[in-house]
Formats: C-alpha cells, sequence, structure tokens
C-alpha cells in the first residue's frame, strides 16, 4: 500500500458516524467479541438513522471455509428511537482474503471499493488490518477495472466497467444506470482513488486531463481477465447458494421481515413463537393476512 492509497484509507474509515451509529456498532462489537465493525450503506451518506443500518462486524479467527457471511437483524431502542440493523459477519481474515481478490466471492471488493466508516474497533492492531483489507478491495477493483474498461478514458469510465461487470455476474437486479448513480452519490470518495490505486498496484496510468492511459501489461491483462472469467462464471450460482442459506440461517428473518411488511403495507404483523421459528413456512399466512387487511380497509 502506497502512502497516498494508505493515507485516503484512512481518511475515508475515519468519516463522521453519529453517536447512535456508533454506540450501536459499539453494542454489537462487544457482544460478538469482534475485532471491528464497519458501517456501510445509504444511511452512513445521508446520516439518517431510519431504515435499516448496515454493518459488517470482523471477527477474530482463521480463514472461514464454505458460504459466508452470516446475515442477522437487530433492534436496539436508543433514547426515543429504535435503530435497526442489518448485520454481516465474518472473520476480518476471511473479509481480508476476499478483499484482495483471493477468493471467489465478487461482493466485498465490490462493495467496500465504495465508502464504509470504521464505527468500532478493539485496538489499534484491528484499525490496521481493516485498513489494509479496504486498500486491497480498492487494488482488486482498479485492477479489474482497468482490465476491464477502455485502453483511455477517465476515472468514471472505468469505474462504471467495472460495476457493470460485478452486477451483471452476482445474482440481483439493478435498474441501468445503477453505476451512474453509485459515482454521483459518491463522486468525492472516488475522486482521485483510481490513479492511487493503480500506483500501489504498480500499474502506471499517464494522465492528459481527466483521461487516463493505465499501462498494463498484455500478459497481467490476459492474466486478470482469466482471473475474472471464471468468477463471472461463478458468481450467480455462488449468490444463489448464499441467498437460500441465508433463507435458513438468516437470524432475526421473521422480525425483519415482519418490519418490512408493515412499514412497506401499513399492515402490522403478528409475530408468534412459530413464525419466529420457522419464517419461509409462516410466509404465506402473512401474505394472506395482508391481503385481506388490505382488502378490508376503507
Amino acid at each position: 500500500m502506497n502512502a497516498t492509497l494508505e493515507a485516503r484509507v484512512a481518511t475515508a474509515l475515519a468519516a463522521p458516524v453519529s453517536d447512535p451509529v456508533r454506540d450501536f456498532a459499539a453494542r454489537l462489537g462487544e457482544a460478538a467479541a469482534a475485532r471491528a465493525v464497519l458501517f456501510y450503506g445509504s444511511n452512513l451518506r445521508t446520516g439518517l438513522l431510519e431504515g435499516v443500518l448496515d454493518f459488517y462486524v470482523l471477527l477474530p479467527g482463521p480463514v472461514e471455509s464454505g458460504i459466508w457471511p452470516r446475515v442477522s437483524y437487530h433492534e436496539w431502542d436508543h433514547g426515543s428511537t429504535t435503530l435497526r440493523a442489518k448485520v454481516a459477519s465474518m472473520t476480518l481474515a476471511t473479509f481480508h482474503r476476499a478483499a484482495a481478490g483471493e477468493l471467489l466471492d465478487t461482493t466485498i471488493w465490490a462493495r467496500f471499493v465504495q465508502p464504509s466508516a470504521l464505527a468500532w474497533t478493539l485496538d489499534e492492531a484491528a484499525q490496521g488490518e481493516v485498513r489494509g483489507a479496504i486498500a486491497a478491495a480498492a487494488i482488486t477493483a482498479a485492477r479489474l477495472a482497468v482490465a476491464l474498461g477502455p485502453v483511455e478514458g477517465t476515472a468514471g469510465d472505468y469505474w462504471r466497467a467495472l460495476f457493470r461487470a460485478t452486477y451483471r455476474a452476482e445474482f440481483r437486479v439493478e435498474k441501468p444506470g445503477r453505476e451512474d448513480s453509485i459515482l454521483s452519490a459518491n463522486a468525492a470518495h472516488f475522486d482521485g482513488l483510481l490513479p492511487a490505486a493503480l500506483a500501489a498496484a504498480g500499474i502506471a496510468a499517464p494522465n492528459a486531463g481527466d483521461r487516463l492511459s493505465p499501462r498494463l501489461d498484455p500478459a497481467e491483462r490476459a492474466r486478470v481477465q482469466r482471473w475474472w472469467r471464471r468468477r463471472r462464471l461463478l458468481g450467480k450460482p455462488y449468490n444463489l447458494v448464499r441467498l437460500v442459506r441465508a433463507s435458513t440461517t438468516f437470524d432475526g428473518a421473521a422480525r425483519y421481515a415482519a418490519w418490512k411488511v408493515e412499514r412497506h403495507t401499513g399492515v402490522p404483523v403478528k409475530l408468534t413463537p412459530w413464525r419466529e421459528r420457522h419464517p419461509i413456512l409462516a410466509a404465506p399466512g402473512v401474505l394472506w393476512q395482508v391481503w385481506r387487511a388490505r382488502r378490508s380497509a376503507p
């Protein structure tokens, strides 16, 4: 990691976070005996507390096998405000290897080249490891961006090529132009990030005004494209397995679904012990309840 990228990552991770979010992160981190907690998503940008906050809880331990992260839903009354959070948990070692592109996963480096804040950390050593992982995500993303992008172009051209490719590889649907909204909403974050990440990767990128000409060796370009081809082909099946697993291991899934249903329909959903234990089996009954309630509404 070169000094420029290191400074950028440190500044980005030190983004201001409201006291309620920081307190929630500390609560999550201490309960899990974690090493660090990252806060990300639209609430980081807006500073609002409404909706669902997004956290990554990074745990001690070795690189994990199988499918990760584990996802859970949490509610916490902070004064007069009920905070809600969707929490992904994985070891910091797994997070770092995924960010560095050493695992099949594409979601970590694609997500964390975007803004995130270090909302809680155990100690300075953990803080340094998280910075290293976020820098690795930027390098992984930048290297792929120039391998997929044009021979010459603006930084935005390369980031758009990257995000379009990762969206196509994952098992989710994004509206056309989603990559433009990411770049425009986070313009300050991405300004100058690509040259810094390329320099850290050892890739020269001469510029003429706002246009870059990354000098990626043809053999290296071919290697990165082979690396990506495997992840692209396995991306949808891998993410489908992850979604199926999450449907059975999502801790608090029933409470999360009940809140979402009430938020979007206005119909309160009563959570019984059976519905808590069997959220998928309970779904048809909940949908029937919502349909009846909305049909009988004046």
